[in-house]
């Protein structure tokens, strides 16, 4: 098993991140929509609560 240092490491997962094309951002925007939506939700299903 060959021994690679943090410093090496760490810049080829740079170099590989870069390749790798819109994987973060789609991640981004599905959980920023996910969190969204729930939100979104929470607000207007608050609105069916009833204090009788």
């Amino acid at each position: 098993m060959e021994h690679i240092p943090a410093a090496a490491w760490l810049t080829e997962a740079a170099n590989a991140a870069d390749k790798q094309g819109p994987g973060n951002l789609l991640r981004v925007v599905l959980i920023v929509m996910v969190v969204g939506v729930a939100l979104t939700a929470w607000f207007l299903l608050r609105g069916y609560k009833r204090d009788d």
